[in-house]
């Protein structure tokens, strides 16, 4: 019985043998194609056209007006970057990032009419179409919904020029820059009393406004201390630690901010999150921002527009 045993484990042991030197066994010849064929480089062409595209992103949507309720079609401005990572024969290769939402496009360029056709992935509410041609250092043309209901403004045009993003702990607002915060309007009941002591009560809607202290002071270059900070309106702490992701190119979900850095020439949204591009300093800073803004009050003014 054991003479038997024996022999069956010799046969065995020798069929595994052979299988292995024919490279039949567990697929390890189908595994060398493979790693052969991951090893093929497809060539890149025109590197030259690489790079970040950002400027206009232009539509027409339904407002209301608060006068009197009607609608009517107005025109609408975003900012919005492309890049292109990667141009091959067969496939370009990017992303788009516009009000904070960074999505993955990929497409096709037309060597001889110098033209993109670049899809998002089709998976988002959002996505959609670019259509875009190059003359120079600019991108223009349209982006069109893939899914025309679920978006305002289903057709939009694009303006935009190739600039290189640069983090730079210097860049501030412009001082001629708007601080009045339009996008997040606040009712107040306010009292008058006319000529002959009647007082009467009305509603009267007021912005949020920035100080001077968003043009002093550089959470990127500087510590902050509590004493500078702690008499600052809620919107200059949102500003000056805000700032900090701007120059690191971080593209804002928020509309208040994104009106407060699209005034400058120096922002380039380039990412949905840059927390890790962040030095020490300037993570502290915005720790110590955070901490006041939770129990800073803001300041109210009534603007015409």
């Amino acid at each position: 019985m054991k003479i038997l045993n024996y022999t069956l484990i010799s046969l065995l042991t020798l069929s595994l043998v052979g299988c292995k030197k024919d490279g039949k066994t567990n697929g390890s010849g189908n595994d060398s194609l493979t790693a052969k064929k991951d090893s093929v480089i497809i060539p890149e062409v025109h590197q030259e056209y690489y790079g970040i595209y950002t400027g206009d992103f232009a539509g027409m949507e339904k407002m209301i007006d608060e006068s009197d309720g009607s609608e009517y079609e107005g025109s609408v401005y975003k900012r919005i970057s492309l890049k292109i990572n990667r141009i091959t024969k067969d496939s370009v290769y990017g992303q788009s990032i516009v009000n904070g939402n960074q999505r993955p496009i990929r497409g096709i360029f037309n060597e001889s009419s110098k033209s993109f056709v670049l899809d998002e992935p089709g998976n988002d509410k959002t996505d959609g179409r670019f259509e875009v041609k190059l003359n120079g250092d600019s991108l223009t043309g349209k982006w069109n919904a893939f899914n025309k209901t679920a978006v305002k403004s289903p057709l939009k045009t694009l303006k935009l020029t190739k600039k290189e993003f640069v983090y730079n702990p210097n860049f501030m607002l412009d001082p001629d820059s708007n601080l009045v915060d339009w996008t997040n309007p606040k009712d107040f009941v306010e009292k008058y009393t006319d000529s002959e002591g009647k007082t009467e009560s009305y509603t009267t809607s007021k912005n949020r406004v920035a100080s001077d202290a968003v043009f002093k002071l550089n959470a990127s270059k500087q510590k902050l201390n509590e004493k500078e900070i702690k008499n600052l309106r809620k919107l200059d702490l949102e500003i000056i630690k805000n700032s900090v992701f701007a120059r690191h190119g971080y593209s804002f979900k928020k509309e208040t901010y994104r009106n407060f850095f699209e005034q400058t020439d120096w922002y380039i949204p380039v990412s949905g999150n840059v927390d890790n591009e962040l030095s020490p300093m300037e993570k502290e800073n915005v720790a110590l921002l955070n901490r006041f803004i939770k129990y800073a009050e803001d300041k109210y003014d009534s603007f015409g527009r």
